[in-house]
């Protein structure tokens, strides 16, 4: 039987608010992936018109999935987000699942995959270009990691208002990457015979591309980490994920169509660095310097958004029992949870010497969007159990909507099975690993 959703015992204040919140949605989505994927989607899918559309479908899959969790986000403003929608929808199990793949895999990942970019980018903007030492980078992108844990720990404020800053850097950034592309393009060799089609695309390479994609997208849900430190959270939290999904969609559309006129889409394969190869093909090596400044805020705002939102998924699975207690534990002074932040930071430092971006990137999207799929259809499930959970906000063209969502998440997984089977196969039992140790450890726990 289900049992009614219960606030955490534990509680942090409700500090942000709806600008802070649409901040933190854009802040965590727009951080290395617009910067950085292009490169490997382009190299799965050579093909403009179709690298474009791989763009289209992520976002689209992505703004069902804003849409259905926003109800989610209303109905249940606690602070653990995901966390909280699979435990109320499928049990403590499921819940201690995600939390599990998070510690292991899923934000250890990420933020090792951010810090990356970051350090990619500063180093580029610095004048080292790729020649720069490999150990140098990751010791650089290990101490973003730490000075954006440190920002989080000092205060809420001070973590959102970081990332609100650096959130309006790269929009802006972005835009006038975009604006200029297509303004001062054509007296650098941009043209709109880029867009051509050019070769076939293998469906299972495709289906690949989406991964990266989906990658750049994420972050469109992770504000209702900290639903419970969202002011007027039933109103503002649908609202901030909404809004800022359909701005996240629309200048990454434009920002690829902008890739592609200046530079053609066989170059952009071998661009790492796209948007600081695109503007240095319009204004030469200061373009460049002036787009890896840019990216540099917009990585470290990422990372700062992140440190802001996913330590609490630890604080909410340590009050109900379901994690070591230490991870409740509130800071006397800034009143944030700092063993929770510590913990995430020192898992991605030891995960940014782990692997390549695109393994890292490949490996989060993996471990999460079933997650996010299983937390989407939750939704049928408490529409039928618990009808009288308010809902101040109801998604849009449902069932129809969250069910697109999870026949994208669907498409993802069985994709990676069958073109990656032992990586995907690997990932997976990592995540079900936790099974044991849930039982072991935890399952005798009772819920509150």
């Amino acid at each position: 039987m289900q049992t009614r959703a219960q606030a955490p015992t534990v509680q942090l204040a409700r500090r942000l608010g709806f600008w802070s919140a649409i901040g933190v949605v854009v802040g965590v989505t727009i951080g290395s992936g617009i910067f950085r994927t292009p490169a490997a989607i382009a190299s799965r899918v050579p093909d403009p018109p179709l690298m474009l559309a791989v763009w289209l479908l992520g976002g689209l899959i992505s703004l069902c999935g804003a849409l259905s969790v926003a109800e989610l986000a209303a109905a249940l403003p606690y602070t653990g987000g995901w966390y909280v929608y699979l435990r109320e929808g499928w049990g403590r199990l499921a819940g201690f699942l995600f939390g599990w793949a998070e510690l292991v895999l899923i934000r250890a990942s990420a933020n090792a995959a951010i810090a990356t970019v970051f350090s990619e980018y500063l180093l580029r903007s610095l004048g080292y270009g790729s020649a720069v030492n490999a150990a140098a980078a990751d010791y650089v992108a290990a101490g973003a990691i730490s000075v954006a844990a440190a920002a989080n720990i000092r205060g809420v404020r001070l973590g959102a208002a970081l990332a609100g800053v650096s959130t309006a850097a790269k929009f802006g950034a972005l835009a006038l990457v975009v604006l200029v592309s297509f303004a001062l393009g054509g007296g650098a060799g941009a043209s709109t015979q880029h867009f051509a089609a050019s070769t076939s695309t293998d469906a299972g390479l495709f289906g690949l591309a989406l991964i990266s994609v989906l990658w750049a997208y994420d972050g469109f849900a992770d504000v209702c980490l900290a639903g419970g430190e969202v002011a007027d959270p039933q109103r503002n939290l649908p609202r901030s994920i909404v809004a800022g999904t359909l701005a996240i969609v629309a200048i990454y559309l434009a920002a690829n169509a902008a890739y592609v006129y200046v530079i053609p889409v066989d170059r952009i394969a071998q661009s790492p660095l796209i948007a600081a190869d695109a503007m240095q093909a319009i204004f030469g090596e200061p373009g460049a310097a002036f787009v890896s400044v840019v990216v540099t805020i917009s990585t470290f705002g990422a990372l700062v958004s992140i440190m802001l939102v996913a330590p609490r998924i630890f604080f909410a699975m340590a009050g109900d029992g379901l994690f070591f207690r230490q991870m409740a534990s509130v800071h006397p002074r800034f009143g944030t949870p700092h063993a929770a932040i510590t913990l995430a930071a020192a898992l991605g430092v030891a995960f940014v010497l782990a692997g390549t971006f695109e393994q890292l990137a490949d490996t989060f999207v993996l471990s999460i969007w079933p997650f996010y799929g299983l937390g989407i259809a939750g939704l049928y499930r408490l529409r039928r159990t618990r009808p009288d959970l308010p809902r101040p906000f109801r998604v849009p063209g449902y069932p129809v909507v969250p069910a697109i969502f999870i026949a994208g998440v669907v498409y993802l997984v069985g994709n990676a099975l069958v073109t990656e089977p032992v990586w995907t196969s690997v990932t997976f039992a990592v995540i079900l690993a936790g099974i044991p140790v849930y039982y072991i450890a935890f399952g005798q726990v009772r819920s509150r």
